[in-house]
């Protein structure tokens, strides 16, 4: 364990940082495509919470283009995730730092 003020300013912060995984993981962020027919939803932990897709896309002609269409939402979806992590990580350490919690 740090000594003194350092390692309190440290165990508050891993504390911090604990509280924010678990609110990043029920915080939901959504990503859509194809004019909304393709939703995603993901939790703030990039994890994919839920897939809707009206049947009118559904074509069993034209996989390739659901298939287009699933990728975008979700990469939209995890996108929005990140960010919005990172911009509650930047809250707790002063500072952006992408790829953390």
């Amino acid at each position: 364990m740090l000594p003194g003020k350092y390692g309190k300013q440290f165990e508050d912060m891993q504390k911090k940082l604990q509280r924010l995984e678990e609110d990043l993981k029920e915080r939901v962020v959504e990503g859509t495509s194809g004019g909304g027919m393709v939703k995603v939803k993901v939790n703030g932990l990039e994890e994919l919470v839920d897939l809707k897709i009206e049947k009118d896309v559904v074509n069993p002609d034209d996989k390739a283009m659901l298939e287009d269409l699933v990728l975008a939402a979700v990469n939209e979806g995890v996108k929005k995730a990140k960010k919005l992590r990172e911009s509650e990580l930047a809250k707790i350490t002063g500072m952006m730092m992408p790829g953390v919690v």
